[in-house]
């Protein structure tokens, strides 16, 4: 070694790492955190669960006024809900708010084969979150690392959990260190990790609602050139059911297409295309029918559109049979309001909108296709939460779980399928009565490829609501 040194020096040149003869000692990985610079004020909507996190930043804050009456600062909070909904941007906005040092890991990350390695991940990243106090600790996917034990679950995971319950109770009062934990499947959490005293507090992040949508919306917008005829509250309306991150894709599609075109502005027009890009797919360009194929996808769809327009639960946006992703065709129904509970009707008539495509195509061609095969999948979940969830059947009232639905499972098949049947023999019935309103959509569909809400109002003289 010595000798390599000496040649180094001898040609002027920088001795390299591998020629160094002591080892460094290893430095401690400070990239494992950050100091997001994120506040409420960048989390749209969701006043009251922010409202529930501001006694939390509060007393990280201030913890002496809570100190003098007696209360302890809660040392988990876990978001629970769908996807997409905001939970890593609140978590990275409570530090933000206190300036804490935010350490972000997945659940993932702790799990191994090898035994012990997990247990230590978690005690080394808790040592230094009381190092670097006052911290968050986000654990993104938490099920992966805390799902439920039982007799046959993985030693190495077991161990892990184990050392996050150890943990979390071993924090003492003065640490300053939470612990946020998100996830969207609390039923598979272990009770032992649930209960207070680990996480105190559950908070449930759904879908958004109007009000929320339209906030977030603005947010996404607030940097883009908008066309003046574009309505964020309509917008707003016809993404019910939209999480905040399709709503933040619906934005950045509308931008990209404005590009496309070499548009200076982002107009309505573009924001339509974007809503079905992200609701139907990518259109297909060079994927054209067959004649046969397009008279019975037309039929198909403008099925879907008349019984839609017959039984009014939802106004139809746009009809098509321009192939989009998998599917032939498509009818886009985007409704005006939010609706969260839904009639024993109203769910009949879902029914009948997804059976019509099929039932068209059996009153003209007398035959059946595989192209219902996405409709008959909806119409069977429909039919079968009618009868194990909602009490909607011969059944009773009564929800029925995993158990019971094994140990009742053709009944529950016998049922759902009575429901499904008559609902199809209702649907040909509606068709059989209103057969030249369905022929005359059926060929401008044939003709035109698409067909728009106003365009669907003129042509069956109906106002649809």
């Amino acid at each position: 070694m010595k000798m390599l040194n000496n040649l180094f020096k001898k040609l002027n040149k920088p001795v390299p790492v591998f020629a160094q003869t002591k080892m460094e000692k290893e430095t401690p990985d400070d990239s494992s955190y950050t100091k997001p610079k994120t506040t409420f004020d960048d989390v749209a909507g969701l006043d009251e669960v922010k409202e529930e996190l501001f006694e939390i930043v509060d007393f990280m804050k201030n913890p002496e006024k809570y100190k003098k009456m007696g209360a302890k600062i809660p040392k988990g909070v876990l978001f629970y809900g769908p996807p997409g909904t905001g939970k890593t941007l609140l978590a990275s906005a409570v530090a933000g708010e206190t300036n804490s040092s935010f350490f972000n890991v997945t659940g993932s990350e702790f799990v191994e084969k090898y035994v012990g390695v997990g247990a230590k991940r978690v005690r080394t990243l808790f040592e230094k979150a009381r190092k670097e106090a006052p911290s968050i600790i986000f654990i993104d996917e938490i099920d992966a690392l805390g799902a439920k034990r039982h007799s046959e679950s993985n030693n190495e995971k077991d161990q892990t959990l184990n050392q996050l319950l150890v943990e979390m109770d071993g924090f003492t009062k003065d640490s300053n260190v939470i612990v946020i934990g998100a996830t969207n499947r609390l039923d598979l959490l272990d009770e032992a990790l649930l209960r207070p005293g680990r996480f105190d507090r559950h908070i449930h992040i759904g879908s958004p609602n109007y009000h929320t949508r339209f906030e977030i919306l603005k947010v996404h917008t607030k940097n883009k050139p908008l066309d003046k005829r574009v309505s964020i509250e309509l917008l707003a309306k016809k993404t019910h059911g939209f999480n905040g991150a399709h709503l933040a894709n619906i934005a950045n599609e509308a931008a990209i297409f404005a590009v496309r075109e070499n548009s200076k502005l982002i107009t309505e027009s573009h924001f339509d295309k974007a809503l079905e890009r992200v609701i139907a797919g990518l259109e297909s360009k060079n994927s054209k029918l067959i004649e046969k194929e397009k008279k019975i996808v037309s039929y198909h769809e403008a099925g879907h559109a008349l019984v839609s327009d017959l039984v009014g639960i939802s106004p139809i946006q746009k009809i098509s049979i321009i192939p989009r992703g998998q599917a032939l065709g498509y009818v886009l129904q985007l409704p005006d309001e939010d609706r969260y509970i839904y009639t024993k009707d109203e769910l009949i008539g879902k029914m009948k909108i997804l059976l019509a495509g099929k039932a068209s195509e059996e009153l003209i061609f007398n035959q059946k296709s595989t192209g219902a095969k996405d409709d008959l999948r909806k119409v069977t979940d429909i039919a079968n939460q009618m009868v194990c969830e909602y009490g909607m059947s011969d059944l009773g009232f009564m929800t029925l779980d995993n158990n019971t639905k094994s140990f009742l499972s053709e009944k529950i098949q016998k049922e759902a399928n009575s429901i499904v049947e008559k609902c199809y023999e209702e649907t040909l019935e509606l068709l059989q009565n209103n057969i030249n309103e369905l022929h005359i959509i059926s060929n401008h569909l044939f003709e035109n490829e698409t067909m728009t809400h106003d365009e669907l109002k003129s042509l069956i003289r109906k106002e649809i609501c």
